[in-house]
């Protein structure tokens, strides 16, 4: 009998097992990562963006680490004619040591966003914020490590806590007059684990004490929490497993903020194999778009606005900096698929329940491409830009 039970045991498990593999392997694609450059972004269609404001995420870290220069990179797409830009108040560049802040660098890019007529999202963080690393505590703030695996809450890291709603304060008491902002950020995918990199996550309380702070400092604004958004099987239930006992980002934010943004990456790197690179590939998929729909009624039924706070415009490579290959694009995202994955959030909204705002994410990519001799990542967002007819 026990033979008999354990032998039924087995084969629920190759079912199971076997209905797990088979969107596994639908999802993911093996192909070598460098493509030729093509022109077919030329002739993609571009859908209408109704009330959509479009703008891009400026990130400083990545221009450094692209060796171009902050000013005249953000003048460059400036130039263009987005609604919108969202800046970061990057904690461990601002206050340089406990009590003394120097915002120079924030201060002139937004002068420079509001020069060419721009409104602004204003990311205050403070544990994490958008751009690589994510995480911007200063050392001063921070005595050893936050630990792998844990929570961080109110009672395990008081002191962090305190500082981090200081810094929000006085973020926010600072440029709360600029008519520029429309919305302030609170972290970024605020409860998720940093990464794969790390196990520790913000807990629920935290981020409801820096939320308070916030619009304690300003109760004139919204505010907007961003959520990664899984397109694969993979990352969906990495995602849901590691979040589960209090929800991932999206979850949280559809609780707590004004403004629920989305991060939407459709095809990134799992694994590099020599020449090739497996990704995952399974957004346009019945059943992701499904759970993808699921989620976005489950945001709008909290009664919140929703908006794509990434959307993919630049390479996920198997590496952290998108590489930049002389005559080449990297496949998981080309010049094509910039203006794919800006075409497939459009069709989300609804006349009732329009996409807030898209906000490009890989301005600098672009510039830094351009720069190498492969204008088509700017002249495919230019596209955008001139034929989505806003109403």
């Amino acid at each position: 009998m026990r033979r008999l039970h354990l032998a039924r045991l087995g084969k629920a498990a190759a079912v199971a097992a076997g209905l797990v593999a088979v969107p596994l392997m639908l999802e993911a694609r093996l192909t070598r990562h460098e493509q030729p450059i093509r022109d077919s972004w030329q002739r993609s269609p571009i859908a209408r963006r109704g009330r959509t404001l479009l703008g891009f995420s400026f990130r400083p870290r990545q221009i450094e680490a692209f060796g171009l220069g902050g000013p005249p990179t953000l003048q460059a797409l400036l130039a263009y004619p987005f609604d919108l830009v969202r800046l970061a108040a990057y904690w461990n560049h601002i206050e340089v040591r406990t009590g003394v802040f120097d915002t120079s660098e924030l201060d002139w890019q937004l002068e420079a966003a509001e020069r060419a007529g721009k409104r602004v999202i204003f990311s205050v963080g403070a544990i994490k914020n958008f751009g690589y690393p994510e995480f911007f505590v200063p050392n001063h703030r921070l005595e050893r490590p936050l630990p792998e695996g844990s929570l961080i809450t109110t009672f395990t890291h008081a002191d962090l806590l305190a500082g981090a709603i200081g810094f929000i304060g006085h973020i926010v008491n600072r440029y709360r007059d600029r008519t520029s902002i429309v919305a302030w950020q609170l972290e970024h995918e605020a409860v998720d684990p940093l990464g794969v990199e790390h196990s520790w996550r913000l807990g629920v309380d935290f981020v409801q004490r820096e939320l308070e702070a916030l619009r304690s400092a300003d109760t004139s604004r919204p505010v907007m929490m961003n959520g990664f958004l899984p397109t694969s099987s993979v990352v969906r239930i990495s995602q849901w497993w590691r979040t589960r006992d209090q929800g991932d980002s999206l979850a949280v934010a559809s609780r707590l903020a004004d403004i629920v943004g989305i991060d939407y990456y459709p095809r990134h790197a799992l694994l590099a194999l020599g020449s090739r690179t497996l990704y995952l590939n399974g957004a346009a998929l019945p059943w992701q778009k499904a759970l993808t729909e699921t989620t976005l009624k489950g945001v709008w039924g909290h009664g919140k606005r929703v908006m794509v706070a990434e959307g993919q415009a630049e390479p996920w490579e198997a590496m952290t900096l998108p590489p930049n290959p002389a005559l080449r694009q990297m496949f998981s995202c080309r010049p094509e698929d910039l203006i794919g994955n800006y075409n497939i959030t459009m069709k989300w909204a609804s006349l009732n329940r329009p996409i807030f705002a898209y906000l490009f994410w890989g301005a600098e990519y672009w510039i830094l491409r351009d720069r190498s001799g492969d204008p088509t990542y700017l002249r495919a967002m230019a596209r955008i830009l001139d034929e989505a007819e806003a109403q």
